[in-house]
């Protein structure tokens, strides 16, 4: 009876064959891999702290891992909120120190952890470091020029470590969309964006997607700048424009886009707030609309260009200020050593021209300064790290005017200051120094440039 029993289910079996019921791992299956698809990346470099950053294909928890050796990161610093915009404060560091480090989940390593992921903290304010300094201006392209001008700066730099680089604005074309920085800024420079701190400035084509005055867009949400004064300076409640401290350098970053038309006078308030409250031996400021050219555009007719140099410029020669950095004319355009010439390029007298040399070591010699106010100024336009527009390139204030492509390379040690401009051959087509005594307070204020010894004046 028993043996015909089990037949029958056994045909019943055959005829109805079982359905199991689903798994969960059916209905919810394993996530597949995590992938960084941008950086990882620094910013908001401090003496003791600094900013990793990258964005990943699925929200996940977020890790940094760091320390002395690619081998050694037993250091771990981690944030459970779920992103995929991921953004860890890494803080607690030793002030001019390097450190291996990567990024990941709790349960997944993503990237770093070998010799080419590495940060090294800024070195206390008012300390004399030998300093470089990468300028890019107009660069957001990845055409052949662009492309060859990143190529040649790091061969030609080769193991000298980038300690911090700027972007002019207009980092992005045509319009400064998430997609636009992705190609033309964090692919086309994604190894030196994570081991080196990137400071941008705001231009008009990035503010096409992107507002200064409300700090919305996708600039202001890639970006994690010193609004607070966490990196030095007095904070100005805005990453459209802040400041920050290297070493021995002060900093000025400054919106010539929205700020100087809808919020100026807070912008200079806040300006002159900060230089005032700076003790370092040099000054660089940077924004985008050049105060001088006469390249693709116009510094006599443009009327951001205008309100920069009427408005701003007064205020940057009264505080000492030694280096402007400006792109929006794609060429290059680099002054004589100035002071007092905040009208149309017709108003220049020579009085205003405190230094009408060459500024070259080795030819009329550096552009000599004293510390503090009017002791003169140098202007650079070098819009031209991917673009190369006409104009007539004949400015007055200008001691050099030429529609070449490149990079600025800005050397910075002791009471010198010394700029290149790296075009798209490798050659250095044009040079200046600044010879500051006093500048490093460590120093005695003697000898004279020309007896120097030339370091700042070799090779790379």
């Amino acid at each position: 009876m028993i043996r015909s029993l089990l037949v029958l289910l056994a045909l019943l079996l055959a005829v109805f064959p079982h359905q199991s019921q689903p798994s969960p791992l059916d209905s919810h299956p394993e996530p597949s891999a995590i992938s960084i698809v941008r950086g990882p990346y620094l910013q908001l470099g401090t003496p003791e702290s600094v900013v990793v950053r990258w964005r990943t294909d699925q929200a996940s928890d977020s890790w940094v891992v760091f320390g002395d050796s690619p081998t050694d990161l037993v250091n771990s610093i981690a944030d459970s909120t779920l992103s995929t915009e991921h953004e860890v404060l890494v803080s607690g560091l030793t002030p001019d120190t390097t450190y291996f480090y990567a990024v990941g989940t709790g349960t997944q390593h993503l990237a770093g952890g070998d010799s080419s992921f590495f940060f090294t903290t800024s070195p206390p304010p008012g300390t004399d470091k030998a300093t470089r300094i990468w300028v890019l201006g107009d660069q957001g392209r990845t055409s052949d020029p662009a492309l060859q001008i990143r190529d040649v700066y790091h061969a030609w730099t080769d193991d000298r470590a980038t300690d911090l680089w700027l972007m002019l604005g207009d980092n992005a074309y045509s319009s400064g969309t998430d997609s636009e920085y992705q190609s033309a800024v964090f692919e086309k420079h994604s190894d030196l964006l994570r081991r080196s701190v990137l400071w941008p400035a705001f231009g008009n084509h990035d503010g096409i997607s992107a507002n200064g005055t409300t700090q919305t867009g996708p600039y202001f949400d890639m970006f994690t700048l010193s609004a607070d004064g966490e990196a030095g300076g007095v904070a100005s409640g805005s990453e459209a424009y802040y400041s920050f401290d290297y070493g021995n350098i002060h900093f000025v970053v400054l919106d010539s886009e929205d700020a100087i038309v809808d919020n100026l006078t807070t912008m200079l308030n806040w300006l002159t707030a900060d230089l005032e409250d700076t003790r370092a031996g040099w000054s660089i400021a940077l924004w985008h609309h050049a105060p001088y050219s006469k390249g693709s555009h116009d510094s006599d007719s443009e009327n951001r260009m205008v309100q920069m140099r009427n408005r701003v410029v007064p205020i940057l020669e009264a505080y000492g200020v030694d280096l402007v950095l400006a792109g929006h004319s794609h060429a290059y355009e680099r002054s004589y050593l100035l002071d007092g010439h905040y009208g149309m390029s017709s108003t220049l007298t020579a009085g205003m021209i405190l230094d009408r040399g060459d500024g070259r070591l080795g030819s009329d010699g550096a552009y000599t300064k004293l510390p503090g106010p009017h002791h003169g100024t140098v202007y650079v336009t070098a819009g031209s790290s991917a673009n190369l527009s006409g104009g007539s390139l004949d400015h007055p204030a200008m001691a050099v005017s030429l529609l070449s492509f490149g990079s600025l390379v800005v050397n910075v040690a002791g009471d010198w200051l010394t700029t290149k401009l790296l075009d798209e051959r490798g050659e250095v087509v044009d040079s200046f120094t600044i010879y500051k005594p006093g500048a490093d307070p460590a120093s005695p204020v003697t000898g004279h440039p020309c007896y120097f010894p030339l370091v700042l004046n070799s090779t790379n």
